[in-house]
């Protein structure tokens, strides 16, 4: 991790490293901000859409980026505003919705793989159908391995409220998975 740091602070030394830093930035936030953006929209043709104005904005904003303390929330908190604005689009509206989300174990047996990615992608469906303040949350938690403080924050929410919402999330998810069997 150190090294990333050294790297982070060279990189920081001059303007002519903006390509190089939107390089290590691509690859660094690249697939994660896909996820995250994917949990909003729903259609990974426009979470991808969004992850590039995320990296342009990022690359214009480059020399704020490079100061900025914590990173990851920040470029999150971009892609939630810039998922919620696609979201907020009359174009958004008019599409079907139909994809998931899944990361498949490639440590086991074909058997279990299938079963294990087929129950995944029911509960990322199940996840998707939920409210965006519970969805978001759920996404944030789980998906992301964030914090209810890092969520909070990043959400400008009370932690009790974040609490709250991921209580009454797997609450409905429980129901939606007990419904389907």
């Amino acid at each position: 991790m150190g090294g990333q740091n050294e790297n982070r602070a060279e990189l920081r030394t001059s303007i002519e490293y903006r390509d190089e830093w939107l390089e290590w930035f691509m690859n660094e936030y690249g697939e994660r901000l896909t996820q995250l953006a994917y949990g909003y929209v729903k259609d990974w043709g426009i979470a991808q859409d969004v992850v590039q104005d995320v990296f342009v904005i990022c690359y214009r904003q480059y020399n704020q980026a490079i100061n900025v303390e914590f990173l990851k929330a920040w470029v999150y908190r971009i892609t939630i505003n810039r998922c919620k604005d696609v979201l907020k689009s009359s174009f958004i509206k008019r599409i079907l919705l139909n994809n998931h989300i899944s990361k498949i174990d490639h440590d086991s047996s074909p058997e279990r793989e299938l079963l294990a990615r087929d129950e995944k992608e029911q509960l990322a469906q199940f996840v998707l159908k939920l409210p965006l303040k519970y969805r978001e949350v759920i996404i944030l938690c789980y998906y992301e391995e964030l914090s209810v403080t890092e969520i909070a924050a990043l959400l400008d929410l009370n932690q009790n409220t974040v609490k709250t919402r991921l209580k009454r999330g797997r609450e409905l998810l429980k129901k939606s998975w007990e419904g389907s069997e």
